[in-house]
């Protein structure tokens, strides 16, 4: 090839390449959850990443990078403050007595009598008769029997609250059901008193004089009513579970009598546990 042919080459001439006339600057936002560039653990303080001052790289082509860390809460939730819950207590005027049961009573708890932890009294000391036969030998005040209160302390021997606790537990529950939300209380109409037989003059002692008999004029219910012996007995419900109760007493007790037997009895049970020939007497 000849001289002439190399000279006349299109080989393109070379260009001169001016720097531009201002650098341009690219900047990038980090994530908030991107790990710090230091493993050393940054502040809390305020909360608050700031940069104060961006490191500047800058390419051969005059571009700089400037890396930008923008002010960014920390992901780490604030503490919420502690709040105390007060919890309303029941005062004494909210508390209500059983009904039929008065405050006095209802509030004792008692102690274990009889040698049975489901009656619940006291032992009080040996009662002298004013009368001859009366009097009772190792008498306790019974409060309640199988979780059932009496309207009042009855006075009676340990045998007669065994009988009353069998009777409520097997008699007066399962006669009551869950009419008016159950038993709530036995009303008391009398127990240990020395007197004689319906208070006639010159009669028999009384098994109250003796402390083995107790009256019951009333069952009270959860719901506030009651079954009263008086005006329930010819009912047709509350008569159907007074009579159920009445039979049921027969057995516990060695005499029960009710408004079938006299004119005494017309008002209440009367519960002995007096023992007869040929069994328990039971109108």
């Amino acid at each position: 090839m000849s001289l002439a042919a190399v000279d006349i080459s299109p080989r393109p001439d070379l260009r001169e390449v001016q720097a531009p006339d201002r650098a341009v600057i690219i900047t990038r936002t980090l994530s908030p959850f991107a790990p710090p560039s230091s493993m050393r653990p940054q502040p809390r303080g305020s909360q608050t990443y700031q940069v104060a001052q961006a490191e500047t790289l800058v390419s051969r082509g005059g571009i700089r990078f400037e890396p930008v860390l923008s002010a960014m809460t920390s992901p780490r939730p604030i503490e919420r403050p502690r709040v105390r819950i007060v919890r309303p207590v029941a005062t004494a005027s909210a508390v209500r007595p059983l009904p039929g049961v008065s405050g006095r009573v209802a509030k004792l708890k008692g102690e274990r009598i009889c040698r049975d932890n489901s009656i619940r009294g006291r032992k009080i000391s040996s009662i002298p008769g004013k009368l001859r036969g009366c009097g009772v030998r190792n008498p306790v005040q019974v409060i309640s029997v199988d979780g059932v209160p009496l309207s009042r302390a009855a006075t009676m021997d340990c045998d007669t609250a065994r009988a009353l606790k069998t009777w409520v537990q097997k008699g007066v529950k399962p006669a009551v059901g869950r009419l008016g939300g159950g038993v709530a209380s036995l009303k008391v109409a009398a127990h240990y008193s020395c007197r004689t037989r319906n208070n006639r003059p010159g009669g028999k002692i009384s098994e109250h004089g003796k402390g083995r008999a107790i009256d019951i004029s009333a069952i009270n219910l959860q719901n506030g009513r009651s079954l009263s012996v008086l005006t329930g007995w010819r009912d047709p419900v509350q008569g159907k579970v007074l009579k159920k109760m009445h039979k049921t007493a027969c057995g516990p007790f060695g005499t029960v009598l009710g408004p079938n037997s006299d004119r005494y009895h017309k008002d209440h049970f009367h519960l002995d546990t007096a023992r007869h020939g040929r069994g328990p007497y039971c109108r």
